[in-house]
C-alpha cells in the first residue's frame, strides 16, 4: 500500500465505513479501508439491532428523515439483506390511561410511509389494535391488572448488527476493496494517512486521491469536527424470565412524553432492553460501560408493564454504544437530529450522525462528495454475501432443526445469521469460519463480534478457551 496511490481511503470499519467501501468499489474505484481494531468494533455492534421505519422522527416532525428510514428499511428487507432482517412484531401494551388514539394514529402514519417506500404488506403488515387476550398470547408476561389490550405493528429487526458490517465488508472485498484491520490512522495530512500496524507497531503511509473519515464517534481525532456523543445503553436478559415470546414490547417512559423503552426478543432466547439517550463528556472509551443508573432506569421502565418486577439479578449482560451526533448547539442530546452530515475539507470527507438503518444512503452521499466518479451508486440493488439460495451439502449438513429455502436447507440457527452460507459454516464451525472467511484474528473477534457470545459474560468465559484454540489452529494453517 505504501508504494501506490489508491482512489479512495476509508477510515473506519463500522457500518458506515464498510458501506462507503462497498459503494465505492461497486462504482469501480480502487478502495482501501483501514480499521484501528476490528470490523464493527465501535458503535455499530452496540445498536438495538433494529432496521426501523423512522416513526420516532415522524413524531418529531422530521418527515423527510422518517421517509428516508422507511425507504432504506425496505431496501434491506427486500433487496440487499433479506437474510439478515426479519419482520418484528411490536406491541404497545395499553394499561389504564394510555393515549390509545394518538399512538395508533402515529402507527398508521408510519404505515403510510411504509407504503410510500414501496415495502409490501407481506413483508411488513399494517398496524391494528388487539384485545387483552391476544396481547397476553403475544406476551404472556404482561401485567394483567388494568390491561385493556394493545397496539400491534411491525418493523425490521437485524439478526445481528455486527454480521451486517461483516457482510458489507466481505461484499466490498469481493469487488476488489482491500479491508485491513488492526491498522490505526494516527494523522491525516490532506490525502496522506499515517498508519500504525496494530500487530507489529510498524508505521507506514497510505496515499489516496480522496479520504473518507468514517471513524464515527472518534472522527474528531482526525479532523476539526465537534461532536456530542450520546450513550445508548441496553441490558441483556433471558426471554423466559420476562415472559415474552417473539413479540417486542414498546413501553412508554412514565415520566416523559413521546419517549419509549424497548423490550426486544432475539432469535437465541435472549432479550435486549433499551435504550437510554445520555450525553457523554470527556475522553471516548474504546468500549463504553453501562452505569448503574442506566440499569436501574431500564429495569424500572420494563417492569412497569410486566407482571414480575425485574431486578439486577435478571441481567445477564449489558452494552452501550456512543452515537456520533453533530454538535449543533444547546439542548439535550436526545433532541439532536439523527440526520447524517457530510463535510469535505482538504481532500478529506467526514460523515457523522445518521443511524444504522440509513448507512447505505450515508455511504452514497459520502462517495458522491469525494467527486472521484460520475458513476451513480449501485448499492440499492446489490445483494450482500449470504443473501442468495442456500449453498452446501443440503439437509444432511449440521444438526438441529432444518429450514427450507427453495433449493436447499441448513441448520436454522445458522441460516438466521449466515443465510445462504449456513451449510458451509456448519461444515467447519463458526469459529473456524470467522478466521478463514471473515477476518477474525483473535478470540475477541470471534466471541465479541462474529458470534456475539460475548454479550453474556458467563457464556463468554465458557467458550473462551475453545475460541483461542481454534483461532490459533486456523492462523497456523493459514501461515
Amino acid at each position: 500500500m505504501a508504494e501506490r496511490t489508491v482512489d479512495l481511503l476509508v477510515v473506519g470499519g463500522g457500518v458506515t465505513g464498510a458501506g462507503v467501501a462497498l459503494d465505492a468499489a461497486a462504482r469501480g474505484l480502487d478502495v482501501c479501508l483501514v480499521e484501528a481494531h476490528d470490523l464493527a468494533f465501535g458503535t455499530s455492534r452496540w445498536s438495538s439491532k433494529l432496521v426501523h421505519g423512522g416513526l420516532r422522527y415522524l413524531a418529531r416532525g422530521e418527515v423527510g428523515l422518517a421517509f428516508e428510514s422507511a425507504v432504506e428499511r425496505g431496501v434491506l428487507m427486500t433487496r440487499t439483506a433479506p437474510h439478515l432482517v426479519r419482520a418484528l412484531p411490536q406491541l404497545v401494551p395499553l394499561h389504564d390511561k394510555a393515549n390509545d388514539p394518538l399512538v395508533l394514529a402515529g402507527l398508521h402514519a408510519g404505515d403510510v410511509l411504509r407504503r410510500l417506500a414501496g415495502t409490501p404488506s407481506q413483508v411488513l403488515p399494517g398496524p391494528r389494535r388487539v384485545p387483552a387476550a391476544e396481547a397476553l398470547a403475544l406476551a404472556p408476561g404482561l401485567r394483567r391488572a388494568g390491561l385493556r389490550g394493545g397496539l400491534l405493528s411491525f418493523d425490521g429487526q437485524l439478526v445481528d448488527d455486527a454480521r451486517l458490517v461483516v457482510a458489507l465488508a466481505r461484499t466490498a472485498a469481493g469487488l476488489g476493496a482491500r479491508i485491513i484491520t488492526r491498522a490505526e490512522v494516527t494523522r491525516l495530512d490532506g490525502r496522506t494517512a499515517h498508519v500504525v500496524d496494530g500487530l507489529t507497531g510498524e508505521s507506514l503511509t497510505i496515499r489516496a486521491n480522496a479520504v473518507v473519515n468514517a471513524a464515527g464517534v472518534w472522527a474528531g481525532r482526525l479532523v476539526d469536527v465537534k461532536l456530542r456523543p450520546s450513550r445508548g445503553s441496553h441490558l441483556v436478559l433471558d426471554a423466559g424470565a420476562l415472559g415474552v415470546g417473539r413479540t417486542a414490547l414498546t413501553v412508554p417512559v412514565p415520566t416523559e412524553r413521546n419517549r419509549y423503552a424497548l423490550v426486544l426478543p432475539q432469535h437465541d432466547g435472549r432479550v435486549y432492553v433499551g435504550l437510554t439517550d445520555e450525553p457523554v463528556d470527556g475522553p471516548i472509551p474504546d468500549v463504553p460501560e453501562v452505569p448503574q443508573s442506566d440499569v436501574d432506569f431500564l429495569l424500572d421502565v420494563a417492569s412497569s408493564v410486566l407482571e414480575r418486577k425485574l431486578t439486577p439479578a435478571d441481567v445477564l449482560g449489558s452494552y452501550a454504544g456512543l452515537r456520533p451526533l453533530l454538535d449543533t448547539g444547546d439542548g439535550p442530546s436526545a433532541d439532536l437530529s439523527r440526520r447524517h452530515t457530510v463535510l469535505t475539507e482538504g481532500g478529506v470527507t467526514t460523515v457523522v450522525g445518521g443511524k444504522l438503518t440509513t448507512y447505505r444512503r450515508m455511504a452514497a452521499d459520502a462517495v458522491d462528495a469525494t467527486g472521484l466518479t460520475a458513476a451513480k451508486s449501485r448499492t440499492k440493488s446489490l445483494p450482500l454475501v449470504g443473501s442468495g439460495p442456500l449453498m452446501g451439502s443440503g439437509p444432511s449438513v449440521g444438526s438441529g432443526p432444518l429450514v427450507g429455502s427453495g433449493q436447499a436447507a441448513g441448520p436454522a440457527d445458522l441460516v438466521a445469521r449466515y443465510g445462504s452460507e449456513a451449510c458451509r459454516v456448519a461444515e467447519i464451525g463458526e469459529f473456524a469460519w470467522a478466521v478463514r472467511h471473515e477476518g477474525a484474528l483473535d478470540a475477541d473477534d470471534v466471541l465479541d463480534r462474529r458470534t456475539r457470545i460475548g454479550l453474556v459474560p458467563a457464556e463468554r468465559r465458557a467458550r473462551e478457551a475453545e475460541a483461542r484454540q481454534v483461532v490459533a489452529d486456523e492462523l497456523a494453517a493459514l501461515a
